[in-house]
């Protein structure tokens, strides 16, 4: 576990350097730590593949710490001050929060089914993503679709999660040229990973599907779809079902 800071403002917590099952239940050990344990001055803690980055108001962190225990853990400590900065009290209190060791065991996690229609104007990339994983069309979807995936993190659109678990045959990488244009609900291949877009927005990955779930719901609560941590599994669909599917459903 090794601190650094992010501004004024936030403090990372760096947990490994892979993306892999191990690291993602230490991110998921922390963010449930801080949320049962929120430690003074702490706005919110947001996760990441192998990171957790958490924000703070200064203004609010009791300046209590030591200088020698705030200098052993947080980078660039004041010189020559009696009191720790609010950077260095906030690592201070956040390694107090986070011990004795975590519970980093499995923890149960919503399985999530995503409908997709593959191919054709929902997935003008599958054809293209099949020529470099030497596979016909027919056979992406049916390993894609095949798959367990793990959302790692939510991050560059709200509600746009980034899943674990594609298969090393279907990596992919991202288009040289990004569209300026990627429909909502346009699912996609960039490199080892799998995602899908919440919203209408440029993009680079390969988009070999579209689901007509919703991911971003911005009047309900929570207003993503999906979690850091849930389980998906897509189901294909046809393009008469993806037609005729409910905007509510």
């Amino acid at each position: 576990m090794h601190f650094s800071p992010l501004g004024d403002r936030a403090v990372v917590i760096a947990l490994g350097a892979t993306i892999d099952e191990a690291t993602h239940r230490r991110v998921r050990a922390v963010c449930a730590r801080l949320e049962m344990r929120p430690v003074a001055g702490m706005i919110e803690c947001v996760p990441a593949f192998a990171s957790v980055v958490v924000h703070y108001d200064p203004a609010r962190v009791p300046l209590h710490a030591s200088v020698g225990d705030a200098r052993a853990l947080a980078r660039n400590a004041p010189a020559s001050t009696q009191d720790a900065s609010p950077y260095a009290c906030m690592v201070a209190s956040l390694a107090d929060a986070l011990t004795p060791p975590l519970d980093e065991r499995p923890l149960s996690a919503a399985v999530v089914e995503i409908p997709v229609c593959y191919g054709h104007e929902f997935g003008p990339d599958l054809v293209d993503v099949a020529r470099h994983a030497h596979l016909t069309p027919d056979e992406v979807v049916q390993m894609h679709a095949a798959g367990d995936y793990r959302v790692h993190m939510i991050g560059f659109l709200p509600g746009f999660p980034y899943l674990g678990g594609l298969s090393d045959r279907l990596a992919t990488p991202r288009r040289a040229t990004p569209r300026t244009l990627v429909p909502a609900g346009s699912v996609g291949i960039g490199g080892r990973q799998t995602g899908i877009y919440p919203m209408d927005a440029p993009g680079g990955w390969q988009l070999i599907g579209r689901t007509p779930l919703a991911l971003f719901l911005p009047d309900q609560e929570p207003p993503t779809r999906l979690r850091m941590g849930d389980r998906v599994r897509f189901r294909p669909i046809s393009a008469q079902e993806f037609e005729r599917w409910s905007p509510s459903a």
